[in-house]
């Protein structure tokens, strides 16, 4: 059986660390690959494996829709692909608008058609700031930084990401807050050994699938962004800035604690520290270390959980 697997990034990483056995996967399949092998096998690009003979390719990546388009202009069999994820598909279930038309005229029709999505666009929500391609990710993460970003008049401060990874969640803060300036903290190149020790190969490896210039090309205004490569807290060693947006995503103990003691008596009154993982069964760590920090502290702090993919806990201050 020829078996491949698209993307080799967490998604990835994660099936072959708990479903998926490596020795059954002849190759891994990517649209921008980080180098030539992941977890020990070759990385190909999607127009190679459309010249190969393949039996199934189970597909990782949540841009499910834009693969499939992509997979059928390639003539890669749909029967042979096997989407694992799906978070939130922004499209329309109407499959014909002829009679619609016909009977309220097309102009009329166009204006409604617009807003039909298995996701409803909430009411607040203007001008579609992030494109359908961001929200098909993971759609309640992203939505809500939108509504916290719109919180964000008269609050002073930059904001900031500890653990950037491939960009994704940091090109949408780039997006959203165009004028702020965004220091990026990031070792982009895989986590801390000693602190990674007893997680997955696969989810190990998968991270260390990004690099700085990459992170950088992905970001809409690259001119606001200050990247901050190493170990933290050292990187930040000589910033003396405060801030009123900041995404924690480092997924371990000891580093997400780091980072709620360097951060936290950062933030100006009125911003937002979004702590990723927060209630992730496979990362445990990240619950743990926010409730090392309250401990310190001797208090509670205010709180509220959002329903997103990986259980994002949103501090206010």
């Amino acid at each position: 059986m020829e078996i491949y697997v698209y993307g080799t990034g967490c998604g990835a990483g994660d099936l072959i660390d708990s479903a998926l056995p490596l020795e059954k996967v002849t190759a891994f399949v990517d649209s921008r690959p980080m180098g030539d092998s992941f977890l020990g096998r070759p990385v190909i690009l999607l127009e190679e494996l459309a010249r190969r003979r393949y039996d199934l390719v189970l597909v990782t990546s949540r841009q499910a829709e834009a693969i499939a388009r992509h997979c059928a202009s390639l003539g890669i069999d749909p029967d042979k692909l096997f989407f694992l994820k799906n978070h939130a598909v922004l499209a329309d279930r109407n499959r014909c608008y002829e009679t619609a038309e016909q009977v309220l005229g097309a102009d009329f029709v166009e204006k409604l058609r617009s807003s039909q999505r298995l996701i409803r666009t909430p009411l607040w929500s203007e001008g579609e700031p992030l494109p359908a391609s961001e929200l098909e990710g993971d759609y309640v993460r992203l939505k809500t930084l939108e509504a916290l970003c719109r919180e964000l008049d008269g609050v002073p401060g930059a904001a900031a990401e500890l653990g950037v990874y491939k960009g994704g969640f940091a090109r949408c803060i780039n997006q959203l807050l165009p004028e702020r300036t965004l220091y990026l903290f990031d070792t982009f190149e895989g986590f801390e050994p000693t602190e990674a020790t007893g997680y997955g190969a696969g989810f190990v490896s998968a991270h260390r699938n990004t690099a700085a210039e990459q992170v950088l090309s992905a970001l809409p205004h690259p001119g606001m962004a200050v990247l901050r490569p190493g170990l933290f807290p050292a990187s930040a060693e000589g910033l003396e800035v405060g801030f009123a947006l900041v995404s924690l995503d480092v997924d371990l103990e000891e580093s997400t604690l780091a980072g709620l003691r360097w951060f936290l008596p950062r933030m100006s009154p009125g911003g937002y520290l979004l702590l990723h993982d927060y209630n992730s069964p496979g990362l445990p760590g990240v619950k743990a270390a926010l409730r090392r920090f309250e401990a310190e502290r001797g208090e509670r702090l205010h709180t509220v959980p959002i329903c997103d993919v990986n259980g994002t806990l949103i501090l206010s201050v």
